[in-house]
């Protein structure tokens, strides 16, 4: 439960409170579910496996771009990340304060910083990462291994939908 109320309490008093109004109560559903869904997944991660690395969210996902992507310009980080530069700036002089990643500027064009990560950034996300993974993995538990293809390939059509109108 993230709230005082139950997901079906929830639900119930949506339904009672609008159900005189013309609007599409799936639609409502799906989108206020995957809300919900991505919230309560993200704070199961970031009271566990995170809080155990004395990470935040958004210290993670920046070291996760910088990871896939190294060396990575930090206005990507941010795009990737769905962060201010500022909130990035932030947390990239904590990250590295703690020795984990690094800032340059660009050999090509000195406006641009590039952020890659220290060998103990790396260390650090190669045991991370499989433990991140197990929590993952808890959040799909209770679904039908079958049924995870669809439901990536639904959340990956929502998402292109959406960046698609930007």
């Amino acid at each position: 439960m993230a709230g005082q109320h139950t997901l079906d309490e929830t639900e119930r008093q949506v339904q009672e409170r609008l159900g005189d109004l013309k609007i599409d109560f799936e639609a409502m559903a799906v989108t206020s579910n995957l809300f919900r869904a991505a919230n309560a997944v993200r704070n199961y991660l970031e009271r566990t496996v995170l809080a155990e690395n004395d990470l935040s969210w958004t210290a993670f996902v920046v070291l996760w771009v910088v990871w896939i992507w190294e060396p990575v310009e930090t206005r990507t980080i941010a795009e990737e990340g769905g962060f201010s530069k500022a909130t990035l700036t932030g947390v990239l002089q904590t990250l590295e304060g703690r020795g984990l990643v690094t800032r340059k500027r660009s050999t090509e064009d000195g406006r641009l910083v590039l952020v890659r990560l220290t060998a103990k950034g790396r260390k650090m996300m190669h045991t991370l990462f499989p433990e991140f993974n197990k929590g993952e993995r808890l959040a799909i538990a209770d679904l039908d291994r079958k049924d995870l293809g669809p439901l990536a390939e639904m959340l990956r059509a929502v998402t292109k939908t959406v960046e698609a109108d930007r």
